[in-house]
């Protein structure tokens, strides 16, 4: 009787044993508890113990203890960055999510023509107002972009796509764009008529003074004349670089008091190249502004159809002015 007793507390032990491995697959395998889709940011020197409570907090996993157990048994490595999860996530996804580090990146593209405020309102989501302002007047950024005499980083950022994720810091993100302006742009502004600072300069005035590619040469060829003999630049897009300096964040065409304004910036009131850039000059323009068009012209005037009409002389200025005039009648 005892024998036979015996034998039945064995065999219970040995079927619960054999049912462990198949609890815990089935605890990993099985549906989670999110009903929503969810994010979550591993930051820099995020421990184990901190990840998963914040996990089982918002729902993604039902056991923070449970899923230590695990992570410490398969010796997991926690990488930064921002994960994302589908509602329903099994403690397996979850994991694996974690462990093969796939991290969720946002696409953040900088492209030629861009300026202080379009940049700062296209990293709003990963860079604070206040804080991308900051670091906008960073010296060490500057310096890291190879200009350290620039009073701003306005054209020391790369146009290129960014991989981006929330658990940067915005330090980190803004040092990422003016290395690689550093590493891909710099190189590109030696060896020209100007200083590699002011041949930037001039780059971003025909940026944005001309959406036509074949023109940028010109543009430059004009602004490069007028530096040359001492008159004033009378870049129109400077005068609206002036404008929102002020906080005056219109971005409309630039207005007669615009152009009249007595301001660092404004190329109408004061001579030579502004103090910095004003935009982010692409390729084209840098290389225009390298080997700047030696035409003699010294005017230029929109066509009022795309593009410009170029002129040597005050004279023939004007008449190009009148007929964009009657050009603008017509509508």
């Amino acid at each position: 009787m005892a024998r036979s007793s015996l034998s039945l507390r064995f065999l219970a032990a040995t079927l619960a044993l054999a049912l462990i491995p198949g609890s815990a697959l089935w605890t990993l395998m099985r549906q989670g508890p999110l009903d929503h889709p969810a994010t979550i940011l591993v930051r820099k020197g995020a421990t184990l113990d901190q990840v998963a409570q914040q996990m089982e907090r918002e729902g993604v996993i039902r056991s923070a203890a449970l899923f230590k157990v695990w992570a410490r048994a398969r010796k997991l490595q926690l990488l930064r960055g921002e994960y994302t999860f589908s509602p329903r996530s099994s403690l397996s996804n979850v994991a694996g999510k974690l462990k093969r580090g796939e991290i969720h990146y946002t696409q953040v593209v900088l492209v030629p023509g861009m300026h202080a405020w379009s940049v700062q309102r296209r990293l709003k989501a990963f860079v604070p107002e206040e804080v991308f302002w900051t670091l906008w007047k960073s010296e060490r950024l500057a310096r890291a972009a190879g200009f350290p005499e620039a009073e701003s980083l306005e054209g020391l950022l790369a146009p290129a796509t960014y991989r981006l994720h929330h658990a940067m810091e915005p330090e980190e993100i803004m040092l990422m764009m003016v290395e690689s302006f550093r590493d891909k742009v710099y190189p590109s502004l030696e060896g020209g008529v100007l200083s590699p600072y002011e041949t930037l300069k001039l780059a971003s005035l025909a940026e944005k003074e001309t959406s036509l590619e074949e023109e940028l040469p010109k543009v430059a060829g004009v602004y490069y004349q007028r530096l040359r003999i001492g008159m004033r630049l009378q870049c129109d897009p400077t005068s609206q670089y002036a404008r929102w300096l002020t906080g005056d964040l219109r971005f409309t065409a630039p207005t007669r008091e615009d152009v009249r304004r007595p301001h660092r910036f404004n190329t109408y009131t004061r001579e030579g190249l502004p103090p910095t850039p004003i935009a982010i000059p692409g390729p084209s323009a840098i290389e225009a502004a390298r080997a700047p068009e030696n035409g003699g012209d010294l005017y230029f005037v929109a066509t009022g159809r795309g593009g410009h009409r170029f002129a040597p002389t005050l004279k023939d200025h004007n008449r190009n002015v009148a007929a964009y005039r009657r050009e603008l009648g017509k509508r």
